[in-house]
């Protein structure tokens, strides 16, 4: 990539928590190849936060307004000229499209007028100038990206996702295990939520799987934001009295930190999953309706995934307009196989 000096880069990637956490492999590697530039990142309002937490990959962000094709926003072309042209001002030497397989996120991306635009093309997309590869459809999320730098001539040392946590978190956590007199030795985190109701397994099940957990001698937190709560509050009624509801009692971080120091997170196939992967907790995930060639966790020891494949997978559907088969046909009792083999061995090499 001969484009030297490279002292402005902007990322494109307006996208919710679990898909930036798939983005920070590639975000690392970009910082080490480019330690001096000042790297934006164009994404949604809440990712101040994440820019933030990834203060040592990114520098700023850049909110996007949305656009009509970007369903996580206002779908309105209203508030685009302003954006590209306040991009135009800036004079980036690159700008990559991070966002997803190609299209009019190309269109948002040139119009920002870098020097280099990189992204990826649709199948049936003609080829753009700058540099630019096939969406790697076959690729599981993190190393899709991670693709592109190398298509950059950008090494990649890593895919493993990292959420750096600060003394706040770990003080926020310490304030919330003190509260709750959360027994961290038999801690699992049960997770009931996932942003699509289609991607939910049904929450009656989560609840009978956080009760045969309790029973065993396990201490349940079930956690979820704050629009969770109906979910979270059905799963601590069903788990028993000693069950702990911690729906909007968190913030990433401390979400993280409690994470990092539960035995067993078991969760839909959302951003926590992602949380658990990054934090090296034994997680099981049930995935319902979503590719889990492209989401499931790296690592399928730590980590294993339940899933059915009826013939509609993966859904893009955000409601199930059938008979959510593939939620259905994962049974309680294969998640509290895993879950107790899971926590068996965690025993053993503790006691090893």
């Amino acid at each position: 990539m001969n484009i030297e000096p490279v002292e402005r880069i902007v990322v494109f990637r307006a996208l919710q928590l679990g898909d930036m956490l798939c983005a920070v492999p590639a975000l690392r590697a970009l910082r080490h190849a480019y330690p001096h530039a000042r790297i934006a990142l164009a994404g949604l309002p809440w990712a101040a936060r994440f820019v933030e937490r990834y203060g040592h990959l990114l520098d700023e962000l850049i909110v996007f307004p949305g656009a009509i094709g970007f369903p996580e926003q206002e779908e309105t072309d209203a508030h685009l000229p302003a954006f590209l042209h306040a991009l135009r001002e800036r004079r980036f030497d690159l700008a990559i499209q991070l966002h997803g397989s190609g299209g009019v996120a190309n269109d948002i991306v040139e119009g920002m007028g870098a020097r280099l635009n990189a992204g990826f093309l649709k199948p049936d997309e003609a080829m753009r100038e700058g540099v630019f590869m096939p969406w790697p459809d076959d690729l599981p999320e993190p190393a899709r990206y991670t693709a592109l730098m190398e298509r950059l001539g950008i090494d990649v040392r890593t895919l493993d996702l990292e959420i750096p946590l600060t003394d706040d978190d770990e003080r926020e956590c310490n304030a919330l295990v003190d509260a709750c007199a959360i027994d961290q030795d038999k801690l699992i985190v049960v997770h009931p939520g996932a942003q699509l109701p289609s991607r939910r397994w049904p929450v009656e099940r989560f609840g009978e799987v956080a009760r045969a957990l309790s029973d065993a001698g396990w201490q349940v937190a079930v956690t979820g934001s704050a629009g969770e709560a109906h979910l979270t509050a059905c799963v601590t009624r069903d788990a028993g009295t000693h069950a702990i509801d911690l729906a909007g009692r968190t913030s990433l971080g401390a979400l993280a930190a409690l994470v990092a120091r539960a035995r067993l997170i078991v969760c839909n196939d959302t951003g926590l999953s992602h949380v658990a992967a990054a934090m090296r907790t034994p997680s099981v995930v049930i995935a319902s309706g979503s590719d889990t060639r492209r989401w499931a966790p790296l690592d399928h020891t730590r980590h294993r995934v339940l899933a059915d494949w009826p013939a509609c997978r993966p859904c893009a559907f955000r409601e199930c307009p059938y008979h959510h088969e593939c939620a259905l046909n994962v049974s309680v009792q294969s998640v509290l196989d895993v879950a107790f083999a899971h926590l068996q061995e965690a025993v053993f090499h503790a006691h090893d």
